[in-house]
């Protein structure tokens, strides 16, 4: 049984696909993302299936979709931002590289202007970042094996500040 090399959890917008690339260049291994697993599986946006299913039906496809990754996925895997509200997901995570890229609301506005492609963030956008972070900071800190802060960094910075967290340097 395989397992990535990485695995990236944190909020939406922080980063996890564009570092997640640029973890996976440096390393010289493949990138993944399940949430873009979700989409070509289903063949429609996330913002869809909420809409056309709910947010249940989402997350039952999210966790198949991270247990598929976990055991096929060698390189680096980024997680939608949700997928840490799953108990058996985090359990799956356990003994996994994990590394939690965190940021502030302010960051979150200036990154992504929470905008309208967020279908959790679509009414006060920063009161729900706020409360959606609220839920979530202790199971992203749960699952991690590392926090890095990404706020008022580059991509590049942050990437290495994973390497360095993680004591990994490129093969």
């Amino acid at each position: 049984m395989s397992s990535p090399a990485i695995v990236l959890v944190g909020p939406m917008g922080v980063g996890k696909s564009t570092v997640g690339r640029l973890l996976a260049e440096r390393l010289g291994v493949t990138y993944r993302d399940t949430d873009d697993d979700i989409v070509t599986a289903e063949g429609r946006a996330i913002a869809d299936i909420f809409v056309d299913e709910g947010e249940p039906a989402f997350r039952a496809l999210e966790k198949r979709a991270v247990r598929t990754a976990l055991t096929e996925h060698e390189g680096v895997l980024a997680l939608g931002g949700g997928a840490v509200l799953d108990a058996d997901t985090r359990g799956l995570l356990t003994g996994q590289r994990v590394v939690y890229l965190s940021m502030d609301v302010e960051e979150a506005v200036r990154r992504t202007g929470l905008g309208v492609a967020r279908p959790l963030l679509a009414v006060n956008p920063r009161k729900q970042w706020r409360e959606l972070m609220e839920a979530r900071r202790h199971l992203y800190e749960e699952a991690a094996t590392a926090v890095v802060p990404t706020d008022g960094r580059t991509p590049e910075e942050v990437t290495e500040a994973v390497l360095d967290a993680l004591e990994m340097k490129e093969a």
